[in-house]
């Protein structure tokens, strides 16, 4: 991880500024940490005059040419998690540590909010730190530093990621061999074959450049994965929107190594026994400040995958962080958010290091709060690239303790196998390791001190004291190297085991893939079935409901009162049940049948099926039981959203299934076609020529994802903009993105002139109460072939705050238009359509608020 280079990058790729490092992805040095922590920002005589909050140089510099930034205001309040690192029960404490987090950032940050609200500046809150990103300019920012209540307002940053450390290789590999040298290096074998723990009850999960979810080595591990079909809500989040679809992908390869190293199959993974989840952080050469935060409050509460509804209690146990860069990172509050949650984090080093140069280790590894790692080779010598200590962020030893980290090979987008180098691919042998000793040792699961310090007493010490230390711990090699097997054997083992075969209770054939779970009020375990349907679970002494579930068979259960140090049978004998058809039919979301649209249970192994031309269905055989039902129209969508339904099987079914209209991702903006009634313009705007924007007046505050307007700023290049008169926005793109412009309604978003034979114009219609007023586009032009034109309008009206599009003319149909709506931060918004040929003339549109924020 070298020093971050700034560098611009386009809007399509969502990001707002870029650096080159090496490995994993760098991050900014911004600091969202308590004011006792907060470094002090450089400042000059000629800036303004001194203000409550820091201002980062790098922000005042982004807006004195009078353009907007994106940055973070910091807020000083920070949430008290003490009673949560107490809480009780299975996942008490992130269940705690969510609550006291969200309620404390909502109740804190509502003045600024409010404050936003009136500037009209676009925003968006987090709540794992108390921050807000705000988009500006010059005069916002010093409005908002002087404000009490602020500590710092920092630039949004975004840096590049390479696969892999400067000092390491790759090379493309057609498999993977029975135990890579990294894993037998720590004695992971040596924990599988004389524990019996592969890691099974533990979900581990990384936030990285995503992973490729149906990686041989990887799909059968998966926790959304349940034998036939994926359930990716909980189970995967892509913070950077760069996923077609929902399930697990990754752009670059680096996030799915990673996890290969941790969970992988094949002698890849240090805990083959563990299920995994992913939070994409990262876009695909680079990891964004917010897709960061993004990600890390999913870690906490992972969401749908829409971003809705948090369930703390699906939190994982450990999460892997194989990015870093810089010496000050806001990463500190959303690791002390995970500790208080239970989950042990392990974070790489960085590979900005030379061999001898000492305090090269970079944040977050190298903050005294996060357990950071080093890497070394396969002859046992420190890597070059691997950062030392002491930390240059708060003066602590690092790193905590060195890996593995030179020519591993784990698994790579496209199912191969891949060799990679750096303290990335370290990391992920510690955060296995952890996998390994919670599943063998259960007593140390989510007690965070107690397992640092087993990892650190049983690491093998490496005598290199040059940048300071002893031979015990010192800042090229931390405590040593990670020893899992010494570690699982220094463990508490005061455990019971409980292992078992599921069997078909009509032929005795063994059942792969089936779950099984160990609970009790304090605790839960889950495994499933291997391909002889045997299971094994490392438990603490207690009484459990013990209860196994597979497709096909009735739910088995029993009770099981484990005492320390023996193995109870969990043999369980599943009833199958009848099958039955399902039938149906699917109906748009204006009520009319609609074919191609794919039928499928997300949790069931049934076979997909797509709708004939008058919406019907078959499912021929699906077995008695709960299950999900989806109807997934062909993309894009248009305003024809997914039905996401419960289904019960007790007989042949007959169901009909209307598609909903299709939202934003907030549920705050829906779309849907509406009948055309073409109003004619009255007041002449004055625009012409190919870039040009204008400040048009409104007859009633316009509100715009719950702001209100009283003007709006109308462009030549079909654009309604909220914010500002932007003029060189000729270049659509799909909405949203984090990029300007932001808070906009793409009539029809094009690069359009406007010559003598164009005009644009507004009417007000309708009395007081239920006005419409109406900006019109007619006879523009495409610059690509002027004699193409187009005249479309935007409705807004006065008592629904509903936004209504037509399309008089629009020969093109759309073929390099986009028409949507996005909020004023780009972070949500509803794309009708983005390049597309499929917009009629003489239709209409219209897009429904249905609440603000």
């Amino acid at each position: 991880m070298h020093s971050p280079v700034r560098s611009p990058r386009p809007r399509a790729a969502r990001l707002v500024r870029a650096a080159a490092v090496t490995a994993a992805c760098a991050l900014t040095s911004l600091a969202l940490v308590p004011a006792s922590q907060a470094v002090p920002v450089r400042t000059t005589a000629a800036q303004a005059p001194a203000a409550s909050a820091e201002v980062d140089d790098a922000v005042r510099a982004a807006v004195a040419g009078g353009g907007d930034a994106t940055f973070f205001v910091v807020l000083k309040d920070r949430a008290d998690l003490s009673s949560a690192r107490t809480a009780r029960g299975d996942k008490g404490r992130a269940k705690a540590a969510f609550a006291k987090l969200r309620a404390h950032a909502d109740a804190s940050q509502k003045a600024l909010r409010t404050v936003l609200d009136a500037e009209k500046a676009g925003y968006e809150p987090f709540w794992i730190t108390n921050a807000v990103k705000v988009t500006g300019g010059a005069k916002l920012v010093e409005k908002l530093a002087k404000r009490p209540d602020v500590a710092r307002i920092v630039l949004e940053r975004t840096y590049a990621v390479e696969t892999d450390a400067a000092a390491g290789s790759a090379a493309a590999e057609p498999a993977a061999e029975a135990v890579e040298w990294g894993v037998a290096d720590i004695g992971a074998d040596q924990v599988w074959s004389q524990y019996g723990a592969r890691g099974e009850g533990v979900v581990i999960a990384n936030i990285d450049t995503g992973v490729q979810g149906n990686h041989p080595a990887l799909k059968a591990n998966y926790r959304g994965w349940n034998g036939s079909t994926s359930t990716d809500d909980y189970n995967f989040f892509d913070a950077t929107g760069q996923c077609a679809g929902t399930a697990p992908c990754d752009d670059n390869g680096h996030g799915t190594h990673t996890m290969g190293t941790m969970a992988g199959s094949g002698g890849i993974g240090v805990a083959p026994g563990a299920r995994w989840i992913a939070a994409k952080g990262c876009e695909a050469r680079s990891c964004s400040d917010s897709s960061l935060l993004a990600a890390g409050q999913w870690i906490l509460a992972p969401t749908d995958s829409n971003g809705h509804n948090p369930r703390p209690e699906m939190a994982p146990d450990i999460v892997n962080n194989s990015w870093g860069g810089g010496n000050t990172t806001f990463y500190a509050d959303v690791v002390a958010a995970w500790r208080a949650a239970g989950i042990f984090e392990t974070f790489s080093a960085g590979n900005d290091g030379d061999g001898v140069t000492c305090s090269t280790a970079e944040a977050p590894g190298a903050q005294a709060g996060s357990y950071g790692v080093g890497a070394y080779d396969s002859a046992g010598a420190i890597a070059p690239f691997s950062g030392f200590g002491p930390s240059l962020v708060d003066g602590s030893a690092k790193p905590n303790i060195s890996a593995p980290g030179v020519d591993i090979r784990s698994a790579w987008p496209g199912s191969t196998y891949r060799l990679s180098s750096g303290t990335s691919m370290a990391a992920p042998h510690v955060a296995g390791a952890v996998a390994l000793l919670w599943s063998a040792a259960p007593s140390l699961a989510g007690n965070l001190d107690a397992t640092r310090t087993v990892l650190d007493d049983s690491a093998r010490d490496v005598d290199d004291t040059h940048c300071g230390g002893t031979a015990g711990m010192n800042n090229v090699w931390g405590e040593g190297k990670l020893d899992v097997f010494a570690a699982v054997d220094a463990a508490p083992h005061t455990s019971a085991i409980v292992t078992g075969t599921l069997t078909d209770a009509t032929t005795g054939r063994t059942l792969a893939g089936v779950t099984v779970t160990a609970a009790n009020p304090e605790r839960s375990r889950t495994t499933v079935t291997g391909a002889d349907g045997s299971y094994r679970l490392t438990l603490p002494p207690g009484s459990y409901a013990l209860t196994a579930s597979g497709y096909g068979y009735r739910g088995g259960s029993t009770a099981l009162a484990l005492e320390e140090g023996t193995t109870a049978d969990g043999s369980l004998a599943l009833a199958p049940v009848p099958h039955h058809a399902v039938t149906g039919t699917v109906l748009d979301a204006q009520g009319g049948p609609l074919g191609g649209v794919t039928v499928r249970l997300t949790d069931a192994p049934v076979a997909a099926v797509t709708t004939a031309a008058d919406g019907t269905f078959t499912l021929p055989d699906v077995a008695e039981g709960s299950f999900t039902l989806t109807g997934t129209p062909a993309a894009p969508a248009l305003c024809d959203g997914v039905h996401t339904g419960a289904l019960a099987v007790d007989g042949d079914e007959s169901l009909t299934v209307r598609l909903p209209a299709r939202t934003d991702a907030a549920g705050a903006v829906s779309c849907a076609p509406v009948p055309y009634a073409w109003v004619k313009g009255k007041s002449a705007v004055a625009l012409s020529g190919d870039e040009d924007a204008a400040t048009v007046p409104t007859p009633f505050p316009v509100s715009f994802y719950g702001v209100a307007y009283d003007s709006l700023n109308v462009t030549s290049n079909g654009l309604v903009n909220f914010l500002a008169p932007r003029l060189g926005d000729y270049a659509d793109t799909d909405l949203p993105s984090a990029a300007q412009p932001n808070g906009i309604v793409a009539a029809y978003w094009d690069d359009l002139t406007l010559d003598r034979a164009s005009r644009v114009s507004t009417a007000t219609t309708g009395r007081a109460g239920a006005r419409v007023f109406t900006v019109s586009w007619e006879n523009a032009a495409l610059v690509a072939d002027p004699s193409v034109r187009v005249s479309f309008q935007a409705l807004f009206d006065e008592a629904t705050g509903a936004v209504t599009l037509q399309y008089k003319d629009v020969a093109p149909g759309g073929a390099s238009a986009t028409v949507g709506v996005e909020n004023q931060s780009g972070t949500d918004g509803l794309a009708y359509l983005h390049d597309r040929n499929v917009l009629k003339s003489g239709t209409a549109i219209r897009f429904t608020q249905e609440s603000a924020r």
